[in-house]
């Protein structure tokens, strides 16, 4: 049966549990009934009485009861409970956290499951750990009047989480500010060539130190890792001109690397050909002086022995000094027996004669061989023969 049809017990009764009179549908009840309704099961099931549920002398109307203290602990500890769930946070390993309580700082929270009240303490997360980058690039004059163009970059990171959040309205604005400014005074007590050649290494050094020393004196908690000059070009407008003195600079030190490379050649080289006549005069001194110490004994020697014997070692004197002047001679010089003449064989002027003959006979051409020294030989004995013959019948005449 519906619940607006006639027959149930006499009344109307609506989905909202109000009846009627039995007359006709009395509509929806407004907000205010249903709001005491709902309070009232909810004392209900927290074991508080349903108010008054009699009629009124209004026609039977029932009056909405006012919510128990109960009710309102209950959404007391609601709430509290998800006011404290909201204030529970995860700081990563990388990361700091910076707490500010009702504006004013608090604490730097380590890595790991932390809680603050929501709604009063503010709580700001930092990495710690990541490596920022600055790049800059500007025009500068250097010591000596010359304009360049000077690019590096800066590697950073957060050292003091306070500091970077609290101590300076712009870190990496006061950052970028303190790299020109570094930047400046470095370049500007440098010499070109230092910076565009070999002097860029110390010129980065200087500038991380100088910097660093700036962000210190700010409190900005930022710390450089690295600073790296990644160009130094001087400005387009003299680059040609520029390029040209380098290609200058480049020839000279080729030219004096090979210089110096002819030098470590010649050098030792002629080192060595004076120490090799230092050794060859040395060796020629010390001959000379033990010749002259092993004459000097010889004669010596052969004073004592003329002192025991002079004739005898007269006459060894005489005959080894003519075997010493005879023995580069080409002549033979005989002495025929018994007789006063003395006979000289002119042994050149035969071997050359033999050689011609030799020649003549043999088209080949070559020196004397065993057959013409054989005749050599029977020339010079017939000569002997006959030049004794000679000198005997001389003699028996």
């Amino acid at each position: 049966m519906a619940w607006n049809e006639p027959g149930n017990n006499g009344k109307d009764q609506d989905p909202w549990g109000n009846r009627g009179s039995g007359g006709p549908n009395q509509g929806p009840p407004d907000l205010d009934e249903a709001l005491g309704k709902l309070v009232e099961k909810f004392n209900g099931l927290f074991g508080g009485s349903g108010g008054n549920g009699g009629n009124g002398s209004d026609g039977g109307q029932q009056s909405a009861p006012a919510p128990s203290g109960k009710l309102i602990g209950v959404i007391a500890v609601v709430v509290a409970i998800v006011w404290g769930g909201m204030g529970f946070y995860t700081v990563d390993q990388q990361e700091r956290a910076v707490v500010l309580r009702l504006g004013k700082f608090l604490e730097t929270v380590q890595p790991g499951l932390q809680w603050n009240p929501p709604l009063v303490d503010d709580v700001t997360k930092v990495n710690v750990t990541a490596v920022r980058n600055h790049d800059h690039v500007a025009l500068m004059l250097t010591k000596d009047e010359n304009i360049v163009e000077v690019g590096l970059s800066v590697q950073y990171v957060v050292s003091n989480p306070k500091d970077f959040l609290l101590e300076v309205r712009a870190p990496e604005n006061s950052l970028a500010q303190a790299t020109e400014s570094a930047l400046r005074h470095v370049v500007g007590s440098s010499t070109m060539d230092d910076v565009l050649t070999e002097g860029r290494a110390v010129l980065a050094e200087e500038v991380q130190v100088r910097l660093q020393g700036y962000l210190d004196d700010y409190q900005n908690g930022l710390e450089v890792s690295k600073v790296n000059i990644e160009n130094t070009t001087a400005p387009s407008q003299v680059q040609d001109a520029f390029d040209d003195v380098i290609k200058a600079r480049e020839d000279e030190q080729r030219v004096m690397n090979e210089a110096e490379a002819y030098a470590n050649g010649i050098v030792p080289e002629a080192r060595g050909q004076a120490q090799r006549m230092m050794e060859e005069a040395s060796a020629y001194r010390e001959e000379v002086v033990a010749r002259a110490e092993g004459e000097s004994t010889r004669f010596t020697k052969l004073l004592t022995e003329y002192q025991k014997a002079p004739e005898v070692t007269r006459e060894r004197l005489y005959i080894v000094a003519m075997e010493d002047v005879l023995s580069n001679s080409s002549k033979v010089l005989v002495d025929v027996e018994g007789g006063n003449n003395m006979m000289v064989l002119p042994l050149d002027q035969i071997m050359s004669s033999s050689s011609r003959t030799s020649t003549n006979t043999y088209s080949g051409g070559s020196t004397a061989n065993n057959a013409d020294l054989d005749q050599l030989t029977n020339q010079v004995i017939q000569q002997i023969n006959s030049r004794t013959t000679s000198s005997s019948t001389r003699e028996s005449r």
